[in-house]
C-alpha cells in the first residue's frame, strides 16, 4: 500500500499547482523507492521509459523549449507576423491550418502540429492577432473562444486526417480483425473509406470556422456599444 503514496503525491502536487513535470518525476522516484527498488534501478527505469515513450520525450524536451521561446516573445512575434496580412482573419487562418493539418496527418506526419508545439505558442496568437487587427475592441471572452477554435482545428485535422494514413494503428487493427474471419483486405482498401469522413469533417468544421469571423464582428460591435470611451475589459499584458 505504501507504493500508492506516489498517487497521493501527484494529486497533492496538482492541487497545490506545483510544476507538473517535477511532480510526476518525483512521484515516480518515490514510488520506485517505496517498492523496494534501488536508486540505480529507479533511474534505469526512468531512462528506459524516456527512450521508449515518446510522450515522455514530449514533456521533458518539447515543453521546456516552448516555454523558453514564449518567455523570449514567441507569441508576440507570431502576432506581429500576421499583423501585415490585411486580408487575414481568425477564421480564414484556422481554415488554412485545418487543411494543412489534415493533409499532413493523412501522410503520416502527425508530429508537425500539436497543442503544445503549435497551437498555444504560434497558431492561437496569430489567430488572435488577425482578429484584433480587424476588431481592436475585441472582449476577452472572444479571445478564449478563438483559442478554443484553434485547439479544435488541430484536433479535427489530426483525428480525421490520420484515419487515411495506411500505417495508422486503427487501420492495421481492422485489417487484423477482418483477417481472423477470412476477409483479406489491404490497408489502403480500408484507409480509402476514411476519405469521405475526412472531407466531410473538413467541410463542417471549415464552415464553423468561417462563421467565427461573423461572431467576432458581432462581439466587437457589442463591446464598442457598451464601452463608448474605447476601453475594454482586458487586463494589462493580456492578448
Amino acid at each position: 500500500m505504501l507504493t500508492l503514496i506516489g498517487v497521493v503525491w501527484v494529486i497533492a502536487g496538482f492541487i497545490c499547482r506545483f510544476n507538473p513535470l517535477l511532480v510526476v518525476v518525483t512521484a515516480g522516484i518515490l514510488t520506485g523507492l517505496l517498492a523496494g527498488m534501488s536508486p540505480a534501478a529507479v533511474l534505469s527505469a526512468l531512462g528506459e521509459a524516456f527512450v521508449k515513450n515518446r510522450f515522455m520525450g514530449l514533456f521533458i524536451l518539447v515543453l521546456p523549449v516552448v516555454g523558453v521561446l514564449e518567455r523570449a516573445g514567441l507569441r508576440q512575434q507570431a502576432q506581429r507576423a500576421v499583423a501585415g496580412l490585411r486580408q487575414a482573419t481568425a477564421g480564414r487562418l484556422l481554415i488554412v491550418y485545418l487543411f494543412l493539418r489534415e493533409m499532413a496527418a493523412a501522410l503520416g506526419l502527425t508530429s508537425l502540429g500539436g497543442h503544445a508545439q503549435m497551437v498555444r505558442p504560434i497558431l492561437s496568437p496569430m489567430a488572435e492577432g488577425a482578429a484584433l487587427n480587424r476588431h481592436p475592441r475585441l472582449p476577452v471572452a472572444a479571445s478564449w473562444r478563438i483559442r478554443a477554435f484553434a485547439a479544435s482545428a488541430d484536433n479535427v485535422g489530426l483525428f480525421f486526417g490520420e484515419d487515411i494514413f495506411i500505417a495508422f494503428g486503427a487501420i492495421l487493427l481492422m485489417k487484423g480483425f477482418f483477417a481472423e474471419f477470412g476477409i483479406e483486405l489491404e490497408p489502403w482498401q480500408i484507409a480509402v473509406w476514411g476519405i469521405p469522413t475526412a472531407v466531410s469533417a473538413f467541410i463542417i468544421h471549415a464552415v464553423r470556422l468561417y462563421r467565427l469571423d461573423s461572431w467576432l464582428a458581432a462581439e466587437a460591435g457589442r463591446a464598442a456599444d457598451s464601452s463608448p470611451t474605447g476601453r475594454d475589459d482586458r487586463q494589462e499584458g493580456e492578448i
